[in-house]
């Protein structure tokens, strides 16, 4: 049976699932990568790790495999910016994660120059530190004679699907695909092609950019000395449209939700983004191109959910390992009053505040740590409460949350997600939905799977969450947790 390697790498890690005709998972490996904050806002990665350790859980799952793999399909954190040397293919600076804060003052900057209007008539974003455009100012900003060194053609740029595939193909290919171009704040998603006029307005020379290519069907090929051969790159999408066609959302207005490191709400909205108003904090993005022009989706960002769970680990201590807090949050009857807002790198969608901070509320001296993990699990879904409602007052109501994650894992989360939500919540049974999109473009580039309906097909949920809360009790809940988001709003602020 024939083989798909997908690579997932992702904010917190990096991942690499076989899958077969049937879109199931036979092998799987994955590293966690380090997370660097040089500086409050600011989180950064090693690019050369991002790389080592992608190419090991590729070598690592392959062999657990033990099965001939003729194609690979990458997808990745998205926004992320990674400048490096052509010659060398050393990067000139740490990797700019899309939660980094850095470049808030460019984003100011832009917004007092009356640029707003530009930045979303061209590319459907908002102006903000998460896109890569103003990553890429600020990286130049920071390395002495690099601006001299891009204008003169020495340095290319790259979110973190464009940097595997410098690195996959031994530096013969400097790419990117249609979704990813889409989250830079460069890309014109009418024209399909870079602006001139965006790049002028933050001074970034147009010979740092890759090429944007559809999403499937490329003819890439892997250096042998990375696999000990050449194995064809077929498919690329950023992480969250990758989700969105792994969850076989190819109509208009089917929509999904992932629960990473932050919640990405993603409705399917066709063929044209001029259909599309993006109102309430809302983005268009292009979803995919697989040969038959560019797809649009409509997308909500919570920047931290799955993170904050990592927090309660990694900073706070309360917790040995996520999976705890399934049975935490349900020991207690109640929230006691405790609400917890994750804005470690500030708000998304619908807020777009770069200066809210994290902030608990409601602590007194009968509050336990079960309080604390069940507020963080509850912050997850009235984030996600939040995206669906923006969707809804710009039209484009769920009655079906589609849902995929490491977060689906959790019970409780999932239970009190339809709660608050007043919709089921359908789970996914493949939970690395990012990672199964990938290998479905790589297997539709090779001719694996002729149609999207036979794509369809081989969706299958998992489990189904109804929602069981009373209304009052609901909106009481909600109310409250929109009282701590004001006071977490504008905490930084310069």
């Amino acid at each position: 049976m024939t083989r798909i390697l997908a690579l997932d790498q992702g904010t917190t890690g990096s991942a690499a699932l076989v899958f077969d005709t049937d879109a199931k998972p036979t092998a799987s490996a994955d590293r966690e990568i380090a997370q660097r904050y040089p500086a409050p806002g600011h989180v950064e990665h090693d690019p050369d790790e991002i790389f080592a350790t992608t190419v090991a859980v590729a070598r690592e799952a392959m062999e657990r495999d033990g099965h001939h793999v003729p194609a690979i399909g990458i997808t990745n954190q998205r926004e992320t910016t990674i400048v490096w040397e052509r010659d060398t293919s050393r990067p000139i600076h740490d990797a700019v994660v899309w939660q980094s804060r850095a470049s808030a003052a460019i984003c100011e900057e832009l917004r007092a120059r009356g640029a707003e209007p530009l930045v979303r008539a061209r590319t459907g974003l908002v102006i903000d530190a998460y896109f890569s455009a103003t990553k890429i100012r600020w990286i130049l900003d920071q390395t002495p004679g690099a601006q001299r060194r891009a204008e003169a053609g020495d340095l290319a740029f790259g979110t973190v699907d464009t940097w595997l595939i410098w690195k996959l193909t031994g530096g013969r290919a400097h790419v990117t695909d249609v979704s990813n171009a889409s989250r830079t704040m460069l890309f014109d998603i009418h024209r399909g092609a870079w602006d001139d006029e965006l790049l002028a307005l933050l001074d970034i020379p147009k010979a740092m950019l890759p090429k944007v290519v559809p999403s499937s069907g490329l003819t890439l090929e892997t250096d042998p000395s990375i696999f000990r051969d050449r194995i064809p790159i077929r498919g690329i999408a950023g992480d969250q449209q990758s989700a969105l066609f792994g969850q076989t959302c190819f109509d208009a207005g089917e929509a999904k939700n992932t629960y990473g490191t932050g919640c990405f709400l993603l409705a399917n909205t066709g063929r044209s983004p001029a259909a599309v108003e993006a109102t309430g904090g809302l983005l268009v993005t292009v979803a995919w191109d697989i040969g038959e022009g560019m797809r649009y989706a409509i997308e909500g960002s919570a920047f931290v959910t799955g993170a904050a769970v990592q927090w309660l680990r990694d900073g706070l201590g309360i917790i040995r390992d996520a999976a705890e807090t399934d049975a935490l949050a349900s020991s207690v009857a109640g929230n006691a009053n405790v609400y917890f807002v994750p804005a470690f790198t500030g708000l998304g969608a619908p807020h777009w505040d770069m200066y809210a901070r994290g902030t608990i509320v409601g602590l007194d001296r009968a509050t336990t740590r079960a309080h604390i993990v069940r507020a963080t699990l509850e912050s997850i879904a009235y984030q996600t409460r939040d995206l669906v409602e923006a969707m809804r007052a710009a039209g484009r109501p769920i009655d079906v949350l589609r849902v995929d994650g490491g977060g689906t894992a959790n019970h409780f989360l999932m239970q009190f997600q339809a709660d608050i939500l007043g919709i089921p919540v359908e789970v996914a049974a493949v939970q690395e939905t990012t990672a199964l999109g990938a290998a479905m473009l790589a297997g539709f580039g090779l001719g694996i799977w002729r149609s999207t309906d036979e794509l369809r097909r081989t969706r299958k949920p998992a489990e189904r969450y109804e929602p069981k809360m009373r209304a009052d009790e609901r909106e009481t809940l909600v109310a409250r947790w929109r009282r701590a988001v004001e006071r977490a709003k504008g905490w930084a602020s310069p």
